[in-house]
């Protein structure tokens, strides 16, 4: 079980909301967020409802200016909905292609890959089948740049998910204790 708690001020002031789940329009709860505390858990942050626009991971802690302490100036203070990522043991496996609808190249992958590039001369991810474990996928090598959530399921296309110009290049799986 997860708690996130959003305030509309920096240093826990003003209005909050407290979700133990997943929220897709935060919007009718905080005008603004600046920021956050995670009790338990973890979460995604995304910029626009139905977990779409820029997102970002939330692991149990203390964000009292998230916005800045993050490197988050991109979201501003504008964020719209939410989810918790579940806990998870087990094994980590997913394919990745190099084109939509799973075309081009195919890797399997089982651990982290800080750039695809490098390990396997694939300059493009577009889409996946995560078949095991929860993952994040980064636009630039080395887990930089903006990063898309990956739970198990078919993503035919990056596109449909609010990401028309990315170039994932990087993955890790979440292995933290959420």
């Amino acid at each position: 079980m997860g708690k996130i708690i959003f305030y509309e001020d920096r240093n826990f002031g003003g209005r909050h909301y407290e979700c133990m789940s997943d929220c897709s329009d935060l919007s009718s709860y905080f005008n603004r967020c600046n920021s956050i505390r995670v009790e338990s858990g973890c979460f995604m942050i995304y910029e626009r409802p139905n977990y779409m626009g820029n997102q970002f991971y939330m692991r149990r802690g203390e964000y009292p200016d998230y916005p800045r302490s993050m490197g988050m100036s991109m979201m501003g203070d504008s964020i719209r909905s939410c989810r918790m990522i579940p806990s998870y043991r087990g094994s980590y496996r997913m394919k990745i292609y190099e084109r939509e609808n799973f075309g081009g190249q195919m890797y399997e992958l089982s651990d982290d890959c800080d750039n695809f590039m490098d390990r396997y001369r694939m300059s493009d991810c577009q889409s996946c089948n995560v078949m095991d474990g929860h993952w994040l996928m980064y636009e630039q090598p080395s887990f930089r740049g903006r990063m898309m959530y990956m739970r198990p399921g078919e993503y035919r296309s990056f596109r449909d998910m609010g990401f028309n110009n990315a170039r994932f290049m990087s993955m890790r799986r979440i292995m933290d204790t959420c």
